[in-house]
């Protein structure tokens, strides 16, 4: 491999890595996890940029039963951007996968409305289940409602999967909605994305930032490089003797 073809290669595993951020391990349930909780945090960005300065919240979920097919659970989310720096904003709702899919959901408190199925804001795509603060008939959120800077809601939340509850249960790919943004130019509302996990099985596992993820691939790089450079030449021909 020569080594136009070694850039090449490093350059694409530097694009697939900043791509996209690394997706977090799933929350993983059972019977046994009755009581455990789970702290999800929560960055904002718009359109799939970088994440905004001053947008964050961060979202507990205690799973507290598992009965007729329903798992049940409190909540709290906390706003947690940080007063004086400019930045307002309002978390209107939170939104996640589940494996297997969910059936129905129903939920009280500051987040009251559900919907599942739907398209989440920013290049996210269709989410599984949504909770919202004022009912809308999407998970892009809206209307009013929810918890400014520095404030926390919370209520419990329902998934109903058809009368059998799974033996098992994975939560995944978590984001939330935040609107009324100000102090940012241009952005009125953003989604945040999942950037770190901890409690339970998930051993406090982090989201890797795209940065790290270039400082690798360019690692990548250096190392095909190097090993390049090192490789030996090939022994030449011995010299026949003529008599």
């Amino acid at each position: 491999m020569n080594l136009k073809r070694l850039f090449l290669k490093a350059l694409a595993i530097v694009g697939v890595a900043t791509a996209a951020p690394a997706a977090a391990e799933p929350i993983l349930l059972d019977a046994g996890s009755v009581g455990e909780s789970f702290t999800i945090t929560f960055d904002g960005f718009v359109d799939g940029g970088p994440s905004i300065d001053g947008l964050g919240s961060e979202l507990t979920l205690t799973l507290t039963g598992i009965e007729n097919g329903v798992y049940t659970f409190d909540y709290t989310m906390t706003n947690t951007g940080a007063d004086g720096d400019g930045i307002g904003s309002r978390v209107a709702g939170f939104a996640f996968n589940t494996d297997p899919d969910v059936d129905s959901a129903t939920s009280t408190g500051t987040y009251g409305y559900t919907n599942t199925g739907s398209n989440y804001p920013n290049g996210i795509g269709t989410v599984d289940v949504c909770f919202q603060a004022q009912r809308t008939g999407s998970c892009a959120g809206g209307g009013s409602g929810g918890v400014f800077d520095g404030d926390t809601g919370s209520g419990t939340l329902s998934l109903d999967f058809g009368g059998t509850a799974p033996a098992s249960l994975a939560l995944d790919d978590f984001f939330v909605r935040y609107q009324s943004v100000t102090g940012a130019d241009g952005v009125g509302s953003a989604s945040g994305r999942q950037t770190s996990t901890s409690g339970g099985t998930t051993s406090g596992t982090d989201v890797p930032e795209p940065g790290m993820m270039l400082l690798f691939g360019l690692a990548v790089l250096g190392l095909a490089i190097g090993t390049r450079r090192r490789r030996p030449l090939a022994a030449a021909p011995a010299r026949l003797a003529y008599a």
